[in-house]
């Protein structure tokens, strides 16, 4: 889908989502296949060891995943609602400072429509990359969504 017919992403997810806000996320890539969104080192949002606090960083990685959904999936507003259908996350080293989730679509827009064409409720994943200033990926999770259509 064309990105010049909806509103920025970013802009519009802070705007609707309160979670984006309070966490002060900043939107630096939204397109199809791609999103890039950071979390800033904030005093506020540390656990014990001094980094960011998991429950943060799920909200960091979540709101990625949305941001990808909203720009693939954005057009079809007036006939399906976008939902998280269940997400998984590991942690793999410890986070500090901040740090940026990379959000991928794991299945093709057009594979995705066809079956909303066709009647059916798909369902798709969004993979998720969550990494610090250094490179290192310190998280991952899949997202799985699907696009209910209006009754």
């Amino acid at each position: 889908m064309s990105t010049d017919s909806l509103p920025d992403v970013g802009q519009m997810m802070a705007d609707t989502v309160p979670m984006v806000r309070t966490l002060g996320l900043e939107f630096s890539e939204t397109t199809a296949e791609r999103a890039v969104v950071s979390l800033p080192d904030q005093d506020a949002y540390h656990n014990h060891v001094g980094g960011p606090h998991a429950g943060a960083m799920f909200t960091l990685a979540e709101s990625a995943s949305g941001a990808i959904v909203l720009t693939a999936f954005g057009d079809q507003l007036g006939r399906a609602v976008p939902l998280a259908v269940r997400a998984e996350i590991g942690y793999k080293k410890l986070a500090m400072g901040a740090v940026t989730a990379t959000a991928e679509l794991g299945r093709p827009v057009a594979d995705v429509l066809a079956e909303l064409d066709a009647g059916e409720r798909p369902e798709f994943p969004v993979e998720v990359k969550i990494a610090r200033e250094d490179g290192a990926v310190t998280g991952e999770m899949t997202i799985v969504w699907t696009l209910r259509p209006h009754a």
